[in-house]
């Protein structure tokens, strides 16, 4: 006789490392269905997410969360950790647009990699209660590597899941994840941490200065962060002045044709130049003279730039001021 019982489904929240990858496969192996979400925003990506995806053809959905993250970000209940990183309420809400996808798409719970103890401040047992409450999904959140040490969940007490067949993983040590690994032939995977941009001290001083001096903010603001040398000359005008090649393809990734105002030195290697939002005569001024003082134009000697406005371009001839000068305004 052929059971008609539904197959019991559930979605885990996937950084791509190896905790992740295991807890979606002990809940595999009991006979689940799972698949994953991974969130991005500027701050991370799902690269190692997809990576793991494609490893274990576990089905994966990824959604860039910028906007409700920014609305956390500048005002996380728990505060921040070491920079800007608000890693409580991040997970908690990670785990309530999960808990909200769970209900449209039909699973059954949550879960996660996370392992008590692996982290002082994250992965405390207060912590993960306190994400598990702020989620919104009380209850419905499973953390397979774990669960042997944390109180019942809803999962265990329907009968979907049975946690003497899991695990009781605590602490810093790798070994327990690195030997269930072997287990399940899992062999490429990332090493653990790292990827998180708001645990970046000079990233953060950055965002810092734009949430400061700014009301209204694009995505290709928050990336550009990343890149150049970022000069705050007015309260509300700032330059990028690329450092390298890598510097200046990446900052004309981001440049807004129709909003932004781009430099280029012509007849002398040097940095592209950036003003994001636009810009007013002076403001283009100050900055062709910072790219022009960075590149490799000869000191005191005129170079021709070219300014390219949304409503349209034109050559200006000018020095430059060393970097010494353009340093004092530099974030």
């Amino acid at each position: 006789m052929v059971s008609l019982q539904k197959k019991v489904r559930a979605l885990g929240l996937c950084s791509g490392g190896l905790d992740s990858i295991l807890s979606a496969l002990v809940l595999r192996e009991q006979g689940l269905d799972v698949a994953w979400v991974s969130f991005e925003t500027p701050f991370f990506s799902a690269d190692k997410a997809r990576k793991a995806a494609d490893l274990t053809g576990i089905s994966l959905t990824v959604r860039n969360i910028t906007p409700s993250y920014i609305q956390m970000l500048k005002n996380p209940p728990c505060g921040y950790g070491q920079n800007m990183n608000p890693c409580l309420d991040c997970h908690a809400l990670m785990f309530r647009l999960a808990g909200e996808m769970m209900g449209e798409m039909g699973f059954d719970f949550l879960f996660s990699g996370e392992v008590m103890g692996q982290r002082p401040m994250s992965q405390t047992r207060h912590s993960l209660r306190y994400v598990e409450k702020n989620s919104g999904y009380e209850g419905y959140i499973v953390r397979p590597l774990s669960i042997q040490r944390l109180p019942e969940t809803i999962p265990e007490k329907k009968g979907w899941i049975r946690r003497e067949t899991l695990h009781g993983i605590t602490g810093r040590s790798r070994k327990p994840q690195i030997a269930l690994a072997r287990r399940f032939n899992v062999i490429d995977y990332p090493n653990p941490g790292g990827g998180c941009l708001l645990t970046d001290k000079h990233y953060c001083i950055r965002l810092k200065d734009l949430f400061k001096h700014e009301t209204a903010y694009r995505e290709n603001d928050l990336h550009l962060l990343k890149h150049g040398r970022h000069f705050r000359i007015r309260p509300h005008a700032k330059i990028i002045v690329g450092r390298d090649q890598r510097d200046n393809d990446a900052v004309l990734k981001h440049y807004d044709p129709n909003q932004d105002t781009l430099i280029r030195l012509t007849g002398v290697p040097g940095p592209i130049g950036l003003i994001p939002g636009g810009s007013t005569a002076e403001d283009t001024l100050t900055a062709a003279s910072i790219c022009i003082g960075y590149s490799k134009a000869i000191p005191n000697t005129a170079v021709e730039v070219i300014v390219i406005r949304p409503e349209g371009s034109n050559t200006l001839k000018l020095e430059g001021v060393l970097p010494n000068t353009a340093s004092p305004f530099m974030i």
